[in-house]
């Protein structure tokens, strides 16, 4: 029986693909526009491709590197669901990035007529990228689970924890390659970002992505390779890790104690991938809602979408909890509805405060504009101390989303604790996390498309089109940034929760497994874990910050000399050399990626050999600042961003006013916060997490040896 509803998972999941591919299909029909801009999309096109193809030849050697060590330290079908992972992680990125790249010369062609068309043309795209990463993920775990797991006779519960150990391979591997994708793309686009505002629109006073400014073209690659490629890998691992947690919770409460019957035992590892598998047929349903009209809230209409889906949702959980209900003899499983609402709730919520923090329709981003008028200090100073505000609603609301699912997981099991002390209650802490991400195709969509319109812009400027085509494409570009720190805000909050259910799973293995097994803060080696768990993030974000500045000092020194030596660019006379520039963060981003992503690998398992009970400490610390760096670098970015659009649409000055020219220095500071180091945050506290409850059968026999 359980095998045969967790078939659901997987159909779904072909269904989201077909769709897909329908969709991808749609949008390349569509018409590319003249010549010059198919050009000016092609050198897009080839750049994303180099970079893409360099930077998965370095994951190949990577991931094969500690596929060999898994298999020889755990076990070879761990091994495989690592490399399993990361391809079709990396798969999903790539097909989203060349629907992406295709996307943008159609996407301005068809802002020529109209915003509505230019809107549609991009969101589909973007949804192309959403439902290629949810489907290709859920297809890939449901697989997994359906032949390690859920065939497995329940009687032997014991033999059903082992195998979902190796599953948890698969969300490794995914993690892996979404740090690297995250990092490797943040670095190259901002590199090229803050090259191109530096010289170009401060000391060269140029517009953006005017065609005289070498480093254009690799700003719009970036655009995808970053955003697009890197983003989806990103929610990919989210996804992953939101469905994972709670059937390895559940598996483990089963293995440790027996503490459900075997019907409800049934549900609660297959429910995580029937509500996955939901969240994909109607994120296809909210496509249909996502239209609008010429001058029409681009904002609502892309909310609608996220709205009719969740809502639809929410009612399809709500019979998948009644039926069980129906047959549950022992619990009372509908209240883990309240769970899946404390999530999804959540998620809404946080998306809503991200936008007020980050749109430039109020008060915070305003401020910041202001702020430009008295130069650029201000501006960043203000834009600080908006991002570190802006975590206290996000980090209360995951707070309360955990204690209510909390109160409802165990008024769902009421009475049930396994062996220290563990209340089979955080089953629906884990369940929250499942539900904030469940309609993560849609979200993935709202955000995709920001990118596409980002690079129409940039095609438009370049290919010489109306000014009224640009002004299209900047209204969908500054919708599709709050749209992006949405996203960010989903996966920040839903990494949190799903962290904090695989952080239970680790305990509660390690107190069945090593005897004395105790997390108490009168240890002092738990307590030292806390401090340099806690410092983990802040080294992360200094490596990848400090990433970022050295490839953006080659790529200012770079577009200078071209401005130099090239005589007749700024006449147009002469055509800079838009491939040195595309060189440089290339070769920027593929070398600083290596270090911080090894990292997060290395430092969770020597610490995890040296003394399990300290890595349990370092990944308390770890969780906890990373959702606040998360949160904070995000939206200061993202403030910062919007801040200077806003004056670009006539405040304070306008285009070219010494404000403007404040905000541009505050847009590059953020460029790093809101597309390197905020959003690989949430990717590396997952991303320790799993690696610490995979490699937990080689902590325990080291344990156990001595």
């Amino acid at each position: 029986m359980t095998t045969q509803v967790a078939w659901l998972a997987p159909i779904c999941a072909a269904i989201g693909i077909i769709v897909a591919a329908y969709l991808g299909s749609w949008v390349l029909k569509q018409n590319p526009g003249p010549d010059k801009m198919n050009s000016i999309s092609l050198k897009i096109q080839q750049g994303a491709q180099a970079f893409l193809m360099s930077e998965y030849k370095l994951l190949i050697i990577f991931m094969v590197v500690v596929a060999v060590i898994m298999a020889v330290a755990l076990s070879p079908i761990t091994a495989i669901a690592f490399v399993t992972g990361g391809v079709l992680s990396a798969a999903a990125g790539y097909v989203g990035m060349y629907v992406a790249t295709r996307a943008n010369t159609r996407t301005a062609y068809a802002a020529e007529e109209s915003v509505a068309k230019a809107l549609n043309v991009s969101f589909k795209s973007g949804l192309t990228m959403g439902l290629c990463v949810a489907s290709f993920a859920l297809m890939g775990l449901s697989l997994w689970l359906i032949f390690l797991v859920f065939g497995v006779n329940l009687a032997d519960p014991q033999l059903m924890h082992e195998n979902i150990g190796m599953v948890e391979g698969f969300a490794t591997g995914a993690s892996a390659v979404a740090l690297f994708a995250r990092v490797g793309g943040g670095i190259y686009t901002k590199a090229a970002d803050v090259g191109a505002d530096l010289v170009g629109k401060v000391e060269a006073g140029i517009p953006e992505d005017d065609p005289r400014n070498p480093a254009t073209i690799a700003d719009n690659v970036g655009d995808n390779v970053g955003d697009v490629a890197g983003m989806g890998a990103d929610l990919f691992e989210s996804y992953t890790g939101a469905i994972l947690a709670p059937t390895i919770l559940a598996v483990t409460f089963g293995s440790l104690g027996g503490y459900f019957t075997e019907g409800d035992f049934v549900w609660t590892i297959v429910v995580p991938v029937m509500i996955a598998a939901c969240g994909i047929i109607t994120s296809i349903i909210g496509l249909f809602a996502v239209r609008t009209k010429e001058g029409a809230d681009l904002h609502k209409a892309l909310n609608r979408g996220t709205y009719v889906a969740a809502g639809i949702e929410i009612l399809v959980i709500l019979a998948i909890f009644a039926i069980w209900q129906s047959q549950s003899a022992a619990a009372q499983p509908v209240w883990l509805f309240g769970s899946v609402i404390c999530g999804l709730v959540a998620g809404l919520a946080i998306g809503k405060i991200t936008e007020y923090f980050c749109s430039d329709h109020y008060n915070p981003v305003h401020k910041i504009a202001a702020a430009a008028e008295t130069g650029a200090a201000t501006v960043v100073i203000e834009g600080l101390g908006t991002g570190m505000l802006s975590t206290i609603a996000p980090i209360c609301l995951v707070a309360f989303a955990i204690i209510g699912a909390f109160f409802c997981g165990n008024m769902a099991f009421p009475a049930a604790t396994i062996e220290g002390g563990v209340m089979v209650g955080l089953y629906g802490v884990a369940l929250a996390a499942t539900g904030m991400l469940s309609n993560t195709a849609i979200t993935i969509g709202v955000d995709a498309y920001g990118p596409v319109a980002d690079n129409a812009g940039g095609i438009a400027e370049m290919a010489g089109l109306p000014e009224e085509v640009r002004d299209r494409t900047d209204a969908l570009d500054a919708v599709g940034n709050t749209t992006a720190a949405i996203a960010k805000g989903f996966a920040i909050s839903s990494a949190g929760l799903a962290a904090i259910s695989l952080f239970v799973s680790y305990q509660a293995t390690m107190h069945h497994y090593i005897e004395n097994f105790e997390l108490t803060l009168t240890d002092p080696l738990i307590v030292a874990g806390i401090f340099i768990g806690a410092m983990m993030p802040f080294m992360f974000a200094a490596l990848t910050m400090g990433a970022v500045s050295r490839a953006a000092h080659a790529m200012v020194e770079e577009v200078r000399r071209q401005f130099r030596e090239i005589k007749g660019i700024m006449e147009y006379e002469a055509e800079p050399e838009y491939d040195k520039c595309v060189a440089i963060s290339t070769s920027s981003a593929l070398r600083e990626m290596m270090l911080p992503g090894c990292l997060a690998i290395v430092v969770p398992v020597v610490i995890g050999c040296f003394n399990p009970a300290m890595l349990g400490g370092f990944l308390a610390g770890a969780v906890a600042t990373g959702m606040l760096l998360a949160i904070f670098m995000s939206n200061s970015g993202g403030a910062w961003d919007n801040a200077k659009k806003y004056i670009e649409q006539g405040n304070f000055g306008g285009k070219g006013s010494e404000a403007h020219k404040a905000a541009v220095v505050g847009d590059t500071v953020g460029d790093p916060f809101k597309d390197t180091s905020g959003p690989s945050m949430n990717i590396l506290i997952n991303l320790m997490t799993i690696v610490s409850l995979t490699f937990s059968p080689l902590f325990i026999t080291i344990q156990n040896l001595l």
